[in-house]
């Protein structure tokens, strides 16, 4: 082989290497870049979840509000049937309570 030939060989094997060097230099860098993407993606997939539940959460307790409002103002409505029942039964109870005592 003649002089030439292995210094063409040489420098064939070297920009081999140099680009072996490179494809590899390329793909640490693709990797990173991917993972720093990925990272990201989960980040922004976080904050949109969190956003969600706290969307959710101050329907749920908007929600129980209005439902407590609503059964305070059946307890209130039922209290004051209740009243007024016992209060048309009143006089009765004292003309009974009345009696009882005479006739004793």
């Amino acid at each position: 082989m003649s002089l030439e030939a292995v210094k063409q060989v040489t420098e064939a094997e070297e920009q081999g290497r140099l680009q072996k060097a490179e494809a590899q230099q390329d793909a640490r860098r693709l990797v990173a870049e991917a993972e720093k993407a990925g990272r990201q993606l989960v980040a922004d997939a976080r904050k949109r979840a969190e956003a969600e539940s706290a969307k959710l959460l101050t329907a749920a307790e908007a929600a129980a509000a209005d439902d407590t409002a609503e059964i305070h103002t059946r307890a209130l409505a039922d209290a004051d049937r209740l009243r007024s029942k016992a209060e048309g039964r009143l006089e009765e109870a004292a003309s009974l309570i009345v009696r009882k005592v005479v006739d004793a």
